[in-house]
């Protein structure tokens, strides 16, 4: 590289500080880039300090196959709502990603929940099942203090 063809070289700038393949620079930084090698200790240590899901505290049960069931919940999660505050009617925006989702898997090969008479159209399918309140999926509705509900397609009123 030529100073003519870009104006400037490294021997131009005048940097003496600690770099890659000094000593003094490689001796107080891991390979994570922690200072004095803290990276090596804490991968040493990771196994010691063991808190329960996701690095929150709190009891545990045995499950039924012998594994530690985690029973509190974890701080800053949405938690689900008591009392339900929203209303039972599907908007027509929930209308349509349940019957879009519910077509997808019907074209899939999933099991068909209502007799069919002679449809072969998964999306005719879909808004017959969703008629006779069969479809198997559940409705997220989050809420803006991070809550949210669960509602079944079947509890809902679809008019």
């Amino acid at each position: 590289m030529s100073d003519d063809e870009y104006g400037a070289v490294a021997a131009d700038y005048d940097y003496d500080g600690p770099g890659f393949g000094d000593d003094a620079f490689d001796d107080n930084y891991d390979l994570l880039g922690n200072e004095n090698g803290q990276g090596e200790q804490a991968d040493d240590t990771a196994g010691d300090n063991q808190e329960g899901l996701n690095g929150a505290e709190g009891d545990q049960e045995t499950g039924t196959n012998g594994a530690a069931v985690a029973t509190t919940t974890i701080a800053g999660e949405p938690q689900p709502n008591k009392v339900r505050v929203t209303t039972p009617y599907l908007t027509k925006y929930e209308r349509a990603r349940i019957l879009g989702t519910r077509a997808l898997q019907i074209s899939m090969n999933a099991p068909v929940l209502v007799p069919l008479d002679g449809e072969t159209d998964a999306l005719q399918i879909a808004i017959k099942e969703l008629s006779q309140r069969k479809i198997p999926l559940v409705i997220r509705r989050y809420l803006p203090d991070g809550s949210f509900e669960d509602w079944s397609v079947s509890e809902l009123i679809t008019d």
